[in-house]
Parts: C-alpha cells; structure tokens; sequence
C-alpha cells in the first residue's frame, strides 16, 4: 500500500510541474525529460532480428513508386516500401517506429470542432492519411468528427478517457475500464473501424498501460519527432523540427487539440510536400488491413491530389 501511495504522489508531482490543462480548449503538458525524444535529429529506425510487425501480417513486395507532380512538384523517387522491424525500444516496450519506410503523423487529444477539421482540409487537401489519438469524452461531445476521420481513411487511437497523466499508475481493473469506456465511444461514432492502437496521456508509461491496451487488442505506440506543438513556438519552428527530424519510419507527435493549434495546422501546409517529396507519409495502418493490402494503397497513392 505504501509503494502504490508513493507511485500516486510521484505522478501527481509530476503532472504539477506541466502546465494546467483541460481536454479540448486548455494548454497542453511540458513532458518530463525521459518519455519524450532527444531535441537532437532522431536516428534511423532501429531494425531488430525480429523481423517485420506480426499484427501486420506477412511483408508486402513492392516497387519504387514516384511523385505525383501535380502536388509535390518536380517528380523524384520515394523509398521503396520496404518492411521494417518495429522498433519497441519506447518506454516500457512501447512502439516508435511505423513498421514501414512511411512518415507516419500523429495527431493528439482530438477531435476539436475547429482544429481537427481544418487538420482533415490540409490531410486531404496533399492527400495524406494520418493516425488521430481521440480523447474518449472528447469522441463522446463530437461523434461527427469522429466519423469523418475514419471515413476519410485515418487510422483511430485510444488516448484514454480524459487525458488523466495518471492513468497507468492505477489498477489494471481502472486502467481497463478507461481504456475500453474510450474505445467504446470511438466504435460508437465509427462502428467497423478498429481501434488499433493506444498512446499513454504525456507520455507517462508504465507497465500496467502497456499490458493492458495489449489485452484489449491495441498496440501502445510512442513517438520519435516531438517538435513541442503543444507549447504554440509557432509554424516556422514546427516545421523546422519535424522536416530535419524526419527518416524513414518515423512517428511525428502533433496535436488538433488542447489548445490553440493554428501553428500546427500552418505548419502541415509546408510539412506535408516536404515530407512527400522525400518520403512516403501514412497513417500506422490498422490491424484490420492487410499488409498486401495497404502495400497496394502506399504504392498508389502518388498518384493522389
């Protein structure tokens, strides 16, 4: 009981040095040193023995594809979709990694009636899909934002009820009944679209998270591109960091919500046909896609407005 009290007072302590936040409309967290990456250009993905992401099903084989001009300028050649091990060397297992040669955008603690919305415009405007992290009351108050994520083709993520640092401190049986109250309210708005994956509020992961989003089907996904979105340093600097930050495979942390996030929504109008001229850019591809199947997707989509 005194190791749980002291667990509890140390998250708590942690979580009083972040700024105050409220779901949707406040300021976002400072994250401890620890859970987040290094300010410095993140390394290639590391590549383990393990071999490609089994809940994706067996390595797709596909060519080098091109640019699509008509959005990204002159054509040069994208990486080829090549399978990567994930690297699972985030916090206590946690994935940082896509599983691809593919960028893959993460947006957080969504959706917001006005941010996400213009987040979507932008996404469909280079023709890009990204993975959504929904805050559960969040999902609750906006199921109309929510369904129009999953139809436009993004991939869905847990981000727990509400946005509670805490949260993997708790016992499993809470960590349990949050996680899946969330999950509920995301199929309820988007029934037939997998929730595929869980990120832990501020990056604060511990064991008993991570085992319990496995249990209930979700793979708990980090991040390795932090540009600080969270602080408003504005477009230029987002930009700055996600562009010299960027290698094949990369998971980028971004925000549509808590908060003001005009700065990040003017950054994606530059991150995005940087990124494609460069990469491939996509979402974490949920479990329910076959890997032949989205390997015939990224191969295509070039050729997308």
């Amino acid at each position: 009981m005194g190791s749980r009290v002291l667990a509890l007072a140390a998250v708590a302590a942690t979580a009083a040095l972040t700024s105050a936040y409220v779901i949707g409309f406040g300021t976002a967290p400072t994250r401890v040193a620890g859970p987040g990456p290094s300010p410095t250009p993140a390394p290639a993905p590391v590549v383990t023995p393990s071999g490609h992401d089994p809940d994706l099903g067996p390595p797709p084989t596909v060519g080098p594809a091109t640019a699509n001009p008509a959005t990204t300028g002159p054509a040069v050649p994208l990486p080829e979709y090549a399978p990567l091990a994930v690297d699972r060397s985030g916090p206590h297992g946690t994935r940082l990694t896509s599983g691809s040669a593919a960028v893959a955008l993460t947006f957080d603690d969504g959706p917001h009636p006005v941010h996400t919305r213009q987040t979507l415009d932008v996404l469909r405007q280079y023709g890009v899909k990204a993975t959504f992290c929904l805050v559960g009351r969040n999902a609750a108050a906006y199921p109309e934002l929510v369904a129009a994520i999953a139809a436009e083709g993004h991939t869905l993520c847990n981000h727990s009820w509400s946005h509670d640092f805490a949260l993997g401190s708790y016992p499993p049986a809470a960590v349990r009944a949050d996680l899946t109250r969330t999950s509920e309210a995301i199929r309820a708005a988007a029934p037939g679209h997998p929730v595929s994956y869980f990120r832990q509020p501020g990056g604060f992961w511990t064991p008993t998270v991570v085992e319990v989003a496995q249990e209930l089907g979700m793979a708990s996904v980090h991040w390795t591109i932090d540009p600080a979105d969270y602080h408003q340093p504005g477009a230029g600097s987002i930009t700055a960091t996600v562009t010299a930050q960027a290698v094949p495979g990369s998971v980028v942390l971004l925000h549509d919500a808590g908060g003001n996030r005009t700065g990040t929504v003017q950054a994606l109008r530059t991150i995005l046909p940087n990124l494609r001229q460069r990469f491939l850019v996509d979402a974490l591809p949920p479990f329910a896609e076959r890997a032949d199947q989205r390997s015939r997707r990224l191969h295509l989509k070039t050729g997308q407005i």
